[in-house]
């Protein structure tokens, strides 16, 4: 098993490669990556059992569970993934401005790669294949650590992706993975500004909050999601129960999943039963305040710590207030920035919510379950990021990547 300091020094080898391959090198190494793992599928399935058997006898929840199972859909779509990340533009080389100054210098800016990304993520193992294909697209080295529990599938997947590459004669260390799961290795990780460019946590809200506050390394910071739902007064009942009942039951461990409902009075009485007959059937368990429990007596009575929790399980909070303008402020103040969706018939309202709410991604009479990096058409996400500097919502290509200045002149000097 290397050391980090040994995957470091790797990484910043692979670097000087990786950076300057050609688009059609990049996209060659992909496609073989992604018809790999659809051949290796059976192999990848059985490493797979062994972290879902661990997660049962260590008590994990079904949602969590759902989360690290891989089935040859999974993998298919994995691989479809990276067979779309392929077929996007590279953004590498991109000019994104260019002008001439007075003095005759021609300023350009140029989009170029982040260098070495380092990426520390929890049960999902599709990420594995995500980060590496996005990382890879855009010329940047990965150094991927996933958590324990997931840690068979993880090093199946890079087993195969590494191997792909090097089938086709590109840098295999362009997707370096961290064997190690203790905690050191990630207090380690996050201190090695000398390889590492940036740092992403992908993960529960334990895990981003550690790296946020003691990496020393740049962080893009990926959020929890704690996603509301806001049925206006004049929201169409019906499209309501659809949109909730798919934003909150489709998959329950997600952090596009909704888990708060807010609901405007004048709508309560018609929508608090009928969204509760549709939730419960899915065995949902509600959680309300006093006025969403008169209406229905199936409601649990709600405290002020569900309003701010994300339960990654079949559990959903229920407010009811008297004017959007309430709304608005309930949800920016428990909310995480992720994603937030109003359901309404009326254009102002839709608006005021559209520009007041303070989140990554905010819909009007849509799920939540769409804020995606494959919905939102960039073919894989590197995370959703909740925070307002370099990059927000589904991050894709474009995320991954810097810029730089680079000027023309013809023998200029300043005064």
């Amino acid at each position: 098993m290397m050391t980090l300091m040994e995957i470091g020094k790797k990484a910043k080898r692979a670097e000087k490669r990786t950076a300057f391959l050609r688009a059609e090198e990049k996209n060659r190494g992909l496609f073989r990556a992604a018809e790999e793992l659809v051949r290796k599928s059976a192999y990848i399935i059985e490493e797979n059992r062994k972290d879902i058997t661990n997660a049962h006898i260590r008590n994990i929840s079904e949602p969590l569970i759902d989360r690290l199972t891989l089935d040859t859909g999974r993998i298919e779509a994995m691989a479809e993934g990276l067979r779309q990340i392929a077929l996007l533009q590279d953004p590498v080389g991109e000019t994104l401005a260019a002008k001439v100054r007075p003095n005759g210098l021609r300023i350009g800016k140029r989009r170029v790669p982040l260098g070495v990304v380092g990426i520390i993520y929890e049960s999902r193992p599709n990420v594995t294949a995500d980060a590496f294909g996005l990382c890879f697209k855009t010329g940047n080295v990965v150094i991927l650590r996933g958590g324990s529990d997931s840690y068979n599938s993880n090093k199946a997947i890079s087993d195969i992706i590494r191997s792909a590459l090097a089938v086709e004669g590109l840098p295999q260390d362009a997707l370096l993975f961290v064997e190690d799961t203790g905690r050191e290795a990630v207090r380690e990780l996050m201190r090695m500004n000398e390889y590492v460019d940036v740092l992403i946590p992908r993960g529960g809200g334990g895990l981003i909050r550690t790296v946020t506050q003691n990496s020393t390394v740049p962080v893009i910071e990926t959020g929890t999601g704690n996603c509301h739902i806001y049925v206006d007064e004049f929201a169409d009942m019906k499209m309501a129960v659809d949109i909730i009942e798919n934003a909150k039951t489709q998959r329950l461990g997600v952090c596009n999943a909704c888990e708060s409902l807010v609901i405007h009075e004048k709508a309560a009485e018609k929508a608090i039963p009928a969204i509760c007959e549709r939730l419960l059937a899915k065995n949902v368990e509600i959680r309300g305040d006093e006025s969403a429990q008169a209406l229905d007596r199936r409601i649990l009575k709600a405290t002020d710590e569900d309003w701010g929790t994300e339960y990654l399980d079949a559990v959903i909070s229920v407010k009811v207030v008297d004017s959007i303008e309430e709304a608005v402020e309930h949800i920016n103040k428990y909310n995480t920035g992720h994603s937030e969706s109003i359901i309404t018939k009326d254009y102002e309202n839709a608006l005021y919510f559209q520009e007041r709410i303070d989140a990554a991604a905010v819909y009007v009479n849509a799920s939540t379950r769409f804020t995606d990096g494959f919905e939102f058409g960039f073919g894989a996400e590197i995370g959703i990021s909740t925070q307002k500097l370099h990059a927000r919502g589904p991050m894709g290509l474009e995320a991954l990547t810097s810029t730089k200045y680079v000027i023309f002149g013809n023998g200029q000097i300043r005064d």
